[in-house]
This record gives structure tokens, C-alpha cells and sequence, in this order.
């Protein structure tokens, strides 16, 4: 039985209420919240949803400790009651997590001011998120730590959120079912400015080349790192470019002897703040801030930055015997801060805000500067009341702890193995990826063996994942299945044999000819290859270290 995937229908000439720019956390949030309140509601996505800055995130849902030493006690304050919804309306994909801060002596942040400013981090957001004991994870990070240093450790708790592709594709389908239409792979060309106000846009069907008008009473730019670019292509003028692009880049690193559970916030080698976090059974070490003004498209890590990681990793773990060679891949996102040429990029604000272009002669067209997973949806909120669009309220589960999340969860694994004939395992992994949808999908591998056959042979996610991410979720290419819907090729398994194999058994349940499996398989590995880089040797200071 083969799935064919819907069938785009055109857009010439149609009129919606609001046209969405850009498929991030951002912009889905937005037409997920303007569809809720009923307006015809159009979001469009050049590439593939999340496939820009979200999915290059250091991807924690948190307050943003940091900001603290800032000033900025409304973000951190926003900040933390987005968590804590989060944490209540998406347990299988936001989780508790502890995370610990270690500073050595040469620290120039004194105990008193951590201690202080973790007193008031607890306060701002609302208890304790029951994580955990950190106990034991303090004591194996303190046998890791260099021992010729004097060190203090604090402990405190955030949020984690492994895979912010898949919230997206959850808010993605959420929006649909209310009514937004969703177009990925779709290029807007260019805004329709009529009498000082827009008009509509002209859009480009990236996978057929065909080009449609659209027209509308409200467009919202929430293209990132994209914005300046698009009111540039549309001869929108500003007074000054809205976008400070800085670039984080990370490194993801084995699984090492003795590493603890928690996340580790600490100082790189420049006293800059980095994270060293598990993440998907491996290790993530990021990110950098560098000013970056090139295309977003292709941005990379400099071999600078991947060798700014290694050091302040070996530094702060001289006994892991890991160096430059054994970095898994490297990559790099550009945030879309706002632009403050004078400013620090550390100091440069992480608030968002919404540029009105009715003094640019753009009237009835928002941009949206800033930005970050955890405050998307209170942002989605604040742009749609900005265009006059009351917020519909939505029922969620609330949580008390983590504990009770679990035993759902635990229920939840129960109910879906038995109705699919799925290992334990496999649907563990169906739930903790797919939530609500997962009885779907559960549903569908009960039909079929092949169905049920695992995408590659080191993984329990299975083919009807990706034929209902191609079926539901608007995914389009083996990319956007294997690296955003159902994310497998993150992992540490993942090989050139595994591409082969997830696309051979995804294009035989899709009824694909051999060349179009061809065709896709190919086109996966390059934008794989671009995405997740293996650096080359970068330089002999890591190297060195490591000895």
C-alpha cells in the first residue's frame, strides 16, 4: 500500500488575512496563533520548516541566567513563565533538566553574586521543576573538573528541549487544523507595496519553479536573519538594518566515561558563558558569538570557533581523553538580534520586538527582530495583538512535576505499543517525538510490516513515522523527514548506509521509482553534509591539550 503525500493546491489570486514569512519557532507560532482566532492565515517557508536558526539552537527552554547580570528582568521574567507552560503543555518534548555552574578561581563573578542571582532565578520562576538530585552529578563532575584549579559549584534548574523540530511540526499541525494553509519550499520574492501599503506577495514554488500572486491585508516578516534581506528584495527601505546577525556555532562530542546527567554552564577560555549539555546520547558544547553578515543560508563554523570550543572543553575536562578528531559534526546558526553596532554581542539585548513598517511606507507589515525557543509563543501573542487579532485561548494539560509527566508518559508508551504490535522501545520513542500524534501512527504501523520496520538498523523509529510526517506534517524531502520530522539523522548512528536504507524502505512505502529514491537520497546527503560538518583538523592547541 503506497501514501501519497497531499497535493499542494495553487494560490494564484487567493487573499488571505495575514500572510506568515518564514517557518521558524517564530513565525509558526504566529500563524498557529492567527488561525486560532480564525483569521485566513498563509505561511510560507523558502526551505523547510525549522530548517533555519531553530533547529541550530543550543535547544534549552530557559530564563536566560545570564540576562540577569543584564538587567533584564522583564525577558528573564517572560522568560520563565514560557518555561514553565511549556514544561506543562509539552512534557514528551520539554523536560526538566538540572544544570550545573562551575567556576573556577579565576572566576571574575563572585559567590555571593551566584548565589544571589540564583536566589532570584528560583523566585522569578515560581519553585522548584522537580528535576531531580543533582548530588551525584556535582560529585562525577567534580572528579572530571581540573584538579590544579580551585573550583565552586552551583547547582539550579532549567529546560531542555532536545528537538525544537518537532515542536514546530507539532505547532505546524495546529495551525492547519484551524484553518492556516502552510507552504514550505516556498520563496517569497518579493512584497506587494501598493500606496504605501502592502498589497500581497509574489511567491516561487521551489520544487516546480512556478510563480503565483498572493494578496493580503497583513504580512508578518518573520524570516530571522532573513528580514533585512527581504525588505531590501522588496525595496522596503528602514532607516537602518534591522538585523544584527551574530553566529553560534557548536560542536557535538561522544558520550565519555563519567559524565553527568546535568547540563554544565561554565566559563570558555576567554570567560565567555558556554554549555555543555546531553544531548540525543551525545555531547553538545556551544555556542560562539561572532558577527556574521553574510547569506544564512550557508553559514558554517570557523575553524576559530571549533577550536574555541575544543579548548574550553579540554580545560575544563583535562581527564576525558577527547580532542578535535573525535568531534562528531560541528554547526552554525545566526541569530537574528537586533542591530546594535556599538554594542558587545554578549551585551546586545535577547528581548524581541516588533518593527511596524508604516513609517518605512510599508504599512500593515510587521517584522519580527529577536526572538528565542522559549518565549515563541508569548511573541506569536504580542504580534497578533499587534495586527488586532484577539487571542483564542487552548486547553492544555497541566502538570504538577516531572514525576507525574512520566507516569503519563509511561501510560501513554503502554497504550501505543498495544495498539501497533511496537516494541516498548519503539513506542517510547513514537511518543517522546510525537505526542498526540502518536495513536495515528501507531494505527498505521498496525497495517504493515514494513511499516513497522525500523528506518535504519540502529534505530527503534520506524517507517510509518517518516510516511506520516510526509502525509501530516507538510514534509516534503528525505531531509525534511530524516532531520526535522522524525530526526534520527542527528544521532550518533547515523552513516551513509543508514541514508541508504531509511530511504529505500521510506520510498518503498511511498510508492517512489528508483530514480526518485535516487534523486532524494542524494539531495539528503548534501544538505546533510552542509548542515552537520566534520571539521578538519583545527590546529595543534586542542591537539595538544588533549595529550
Amino acid at each position: 500500500m503506497n501514501y501519497a503525500p497531499p497535493i499542494r493546491q495553487p494560490l494564484e489570486s487567493e487573499r488571505f488575512q495575514v500572510i506568515v514569512i518564514g517557518g521558524g519557532i517564530n513565525g509558526v507560532a504566529i500563524a498557529r496563533e492567527c488561525g486560532r482566532a480564525g483569521r485566513r492565515t498563509l505561511l510560507v517557508e523558502q526551505h523547510d520548516f525549522a530548517a533555519g536558526t531553530t533547529s541550530r539552537a543550543t535547544r534549552i527552554i530557559h530564563g536566560g541566567l545570564r540576562y540577569l547580570e543584564h538587567a533584564e528582568l522583564g525577558l528573564v521574567r517572560e522568560s520563565l513563565v514560557e518555561r514553565r507552560r511549556l514544561l506543562q503543555e509539552r512534557p514528551h518534548l520539554v523536560h526538566p533538566i538540572n544544570f550545573l555552574l562551575a567556576l573556577d578561581q579565576n572566576s571574575g563573578r563572585s559567590a555571593l553574586t551566584i548565589r544571589t542571582g540564583l536566589w532570584l532565578y528560583r523566585r522569578l520562576g515560581g519553585g522548584s521543576l522537580h528535576a531531580g538530585s543533582s548530588r551525584e552529578d556535582q560529585q562525577k563532575l567534580e572528579r572530571l573538573l581540573d584538579s590544579g584549579r580551585r573550583w565552586s559549584v552551583f547547582g539550579y534548574e532549567d529546560a531542555q528541549c532536545e528537538f525544537p523540530e518537532r515542536l514546530v511540526a507539532e505547532w505546524l499541525v495546529e495551525a492547519m487544523e484551524a484553518g492556516a494553509v502552510a507552504r514550505n519550499h516556498t520563496q517569497v520574492l518579493a512584497v506587494d507595496v501598493r500606496h504605501r501599503r502592502v498589497a500581497g506577495v509574489l511567491l516561487r514554488d521551489q520544487l516546480t519553479g512556478k510563480e503565483e500572486r498572493v494578496e493580503a491585508t497583513w504580512i508578518i516578516n518573520a524570516t530571522g536573519p532573513w528580514a533585512d534581506r527581504l525588505c531590501q528584495r522588496s525595496r522596503i527601505e528602514t532607516s537602518h538594518p534591522m538585523v544584527g546577525g551574530i553566529r553560534g556555532s557548536h560542536i557535538v562530542l561522544p558520550r565519555f566515561a563519567g559524565a553527568p546527567a546535568a547540563a554544565v554552564y561554565t566559563e570558555a577560555v576567554d570567560k565567555r558563558p558556554i554549555f555543555v549539555i546531553p544531548w540525543n546520547e551525545q555531547v553538545l558544547v556551544g555556542t560562539t558569538e561572532v558577527a556574521d553578515q553574510g547569506d544564512p543560508g550557508k553559514v558554517q563554523p570557523a575553524p576559530e570557533e571549533i577550536d574555541y570550543l575544543m579548548r574550553s572543553f579540554v580545560r575544563l575536562f583535562p581527564q576525558v581523553k577527547l580532542s578535535a578528531a573525535d568531534i562528531r559534526y560541528s554547526f552554525a546558526g545566526v541569530r537574528p538580534l537586533p542591530f546594535a553596532p556599538k554594542e558587545d554581542a554578549a551585551a546586545v539585548t535577547r528581548k524581541h520586538y516588533l518593527h511596524d513598517h508604516a513609517q518605512d511606507g510599508a504599512e500593515h507589515m510587521i517584522s519580527i527582530i529577536g526572538g528565542k525557543l522559549t518565549t515563541a509563543a508569548e511573541l506569536a501573542r504580542q504580534c497578533a495583538a499587534k495586527i488586532g487579532v484577539s487571542p483564542k485561548s487552548s486547553k492544555t494539560i497541566a502538570l504538577a512535576s516531572a514525576e507525574s509527566a512520566a507516569l503519563l508518559l509511561d501510560q501513554w508508551v503502554i497504550e501505543i505499543g498495544s495498539v501497533g504490535g511496537i516494541s516498548e522501545d519503539t513506542a517510547r520513542g513514537i511518543v517522546e517525538w510525537h505526542g498526540k500524534r502518536a495513536l495515528d501512527i501507531s494505527n498505521m504501523a498496525r497495517r504493515s510490516p514494513d511499516l513497522r520496520a525500523p528506518l535504519c538498523a540502529h534505530s527503534e523509529h520506524i517507517v510509518a513515522e517518516a510516511v506520516d510526517a510526509i502525509a501530516g506534517e507538510c514534509a516534503t524531502t528525505l531531509g525534511d523527514v530524516l532531520l526535522r520530522r522524525v530526526p534520527v539523522a542527528l544521532g550518533a548512528c547515523w552513516s551513509p548506509a543508514c541514508s541508504r536504507e531509511a530511504a529505500a524502505r521510506i520510498g518503498a512505502a511511498m510508492g517512489w521509482t528508483d530514480s526518485q529514491s535516487a534523486a532524494q537520497l542524494e539531495a539528503f546527503e548534501m544538505e546533510r553534509a552542509a548542515f552537520l560538518r566534520k571539521p578538519p583538523r583545527v590546529g595543534t592547541l586542542v591537539e595538544a591539550a588533549a595529550d
